[in-house]
């Protein structure tokens, strides 16, 4: 019989709190157990409160309610993340959780758009998406099961307070047998043969052993990188904000379905709406603003009453240069860092865990299991890296930061996706890595990148069958919005739901 496997993840917070939850909610007792160490003198950075629809998935795989996960994590709803005077000033575009139109006789919607366009038709390709008229009107409902209906073309994602989510997970693995222990790491040994770590010690003395260990230590890297030294890979010359400052400030009637991402002087603020607050902050270039400025700009622009002092962070955009080396695994920050342009710092931790479950490693430590575990979160990074510099590149503003990022070199793979769409709309489809052609399709054209051409196939069907079938979505779109629930009542209801469910379970086990 195969002895359990022994993983020790170090540290808590959102990361260490999903692999703990995954491993305790989809792998087998028998097959590992689970150890988490964290100390509380040690903070988390804690602001990752904005996230993408994969993580549905992520809770849906381990049975999480989703209306009691809400309620105590004082989450709303995300349909997409609305991009304020980014490309230029006075630009105004929603990256939706959902297409743009639909295909019309086999040839995907964006050819009809842009062919009538040249016909000198302007409306905003927003109209024809289902996520962005819910968002703009304050909307939001379920996405209908029925893949043939209109309703069916959107998914969604939340908002949540961070640490609400840790320790939300944290109760969930728990119950699954996670032991956690509280404590701090202050030796590391490591095995003469091999290199690999063999056990920690913690402040209070107790050696730990383990088989694999999971380093969610945040940008430290107390294993991954201060022990193993597993390398660096820099980015910041394509993405030169290193700072972010954050502070709460009191929810505020704009309760909108989405993140907004408003485009400043050195870099772009962001805003969470939350049940129980706002979050907010501003991610910077320390090379074009100082501190104190950054932090007064934050504070004058926004649009509630701050709860608090802004607190700052620093970073630097980046990558470990093997995210799974010898018998350690760096997760989140550890891992690496991808500013929250796009929401997706929970997405990589997520794919991470996936991608562990689905290599799953015996005590031996295969390495060709971690050759395949580093491709993956490689070409994951790789992606969303030329996704996020492309909202840097493609602009047309004339602050020094803006200047250097429009005239910078960038990746070959984001020129050649450039440039397959300007020339005739291509958007290239990958089978692995995150961002759907939809996706791209927002960015570029709400950054006034327009094709200079289209889908020959689209020339099939005359000018009037398309403007008929055009109009007629759009109406359907907007008659079927405006009958969707406003997005606070239906949180308001959903969470309260959960509250009354809670209530009568109890009071059921109360009388048994």
């Amino acid at each position: 019989m195969i002895s359990p496997i022994k993983i020790v993840i170090v540290g808590g917070g959102t990361s260490g709190y999903m692999a703990a939850a995954a491993l305790t909610g989809l792998v087998s007792p028998s097959l590992a157990q689970v150890r988490l160490i964290e100390s509380a003198e040690i903070g988390t950075v804690g602001v990752g409160e904005a996230t993408l629809p994969h993580i549905k998935e992520f809770n849906d795989s381990l049975g999480i309610d989703e209306a009691d996960f809400m309620r105590k994590t004082q989450a709303s709803f995300k349909l997409g993340i609305e991009f304020r005077d980014w490309g230029k000033l006075g630009n105004n575009y929603i990256h939706p959780f959902g297409d743009f139109g639909q295909p019309i006789a086999g040839v995907e919607f964006r050819h009809f758009w842009t062919k009538s366009k040249r016909l000198g038709i302007s409306r905003p390709l927003e109209v024809y998406s289902y996520a962005i008229a819910a968002a703009r009107n304050m909307r939001f409902d379920f996405p209908s099961e029925d893949r043939d209906s209109i309703k069916s073309t959107f998914s969604y994602a939340y908002h949540f307070d961070a640490s609400l989510y840790a320790a939300f997970l944290r109760e969930f693995a728990q119950d699954r047998g996670l032991s956690r222990t509280e404590g701090k790491v202050i030796g590391v040994a490591l095995k003469p043969e091999n290199g690999h770590i063999a056990s920690l010690t913690l402040q209070s003395g107790e050696i730990v052993q383990g088989d694999l260990f999971i380093d969610c230590s945040g940008f430290r890297g107390l294993l991954i990188e201060e022990q193993l030294h597993a390398g660096w890979e820099s980015w910041a010359h394509w993405l030169p904000c290193d700072r972010a400052y954050a502070v709460p400030t009191e929810r505020s009637d704009d309760f909108m379905p989405c993140t907004r991402s408003s485009s400043l002087e050195a870099g772009w603020q962001w805003r969470v709406p939350l049940q129980h607050r706002t979050g907010n902050g501003y991610v910077y270039s320390s090379g074009f603003i100082n501190d104190q400025a950054a932090s007064d700009r934050l504070m004058g622009n926004l649009d509630a009453t701050a709860m608090a002092e802004p607190r700052q962070v620093r970073f630097q955009a980046g990558r470990r240069k093997h995210s799974w080396f010898k018998n350690c695994i760096g997760l989140g920050l550890a891992s690496g860092f991808l500013e929250p342009l796009e929401s997706t710092s929970i997405y990589l931790v997520q794919i991470a865990v996936a991608n562990l479950i689905q290599l799953f490693p015996t005590r031996s430590m295969d390495s060709r299991l971690a050759k395949e575990f580093n491709r993956l979160i490689d070409v994951e990074y790789e992606r969303i890296r030329d996704f996020l510099i492309l909202h840097y590149h493609a602009n047309q503003r004339d602050e020094a930061l803006w200047e250097y990022t429009r005239n910078m070199s960038v990746p070959d793979s984001l020129t050649y996706k450039i440039d397959q769409f300007r020339h005739r709309g291509q958007i290239l489809r990958h089978k692995d890595g995150l961002f759907n052609p939809a996706s791209w399709l927002a960015v570029l054209t709400g950054q006034d990148i327009i094709p200079q051409g289209y889908d020959r196939l689209a020339d099939n069907l005359d000018e009037s069958a398309i403007h008929a079938k055009m109009d007629e979505l759009s109406a359907r779109i907007a008659a079927n919005v405006s009958e969707m629930p406003r997005h606070d009542e239906l949180v308001r209801d959903y969470c309260f739901l959960a509250a009354s469910r809670k209530a009568e379970s109890i009071m059921l086990g109360a009388t048994q």
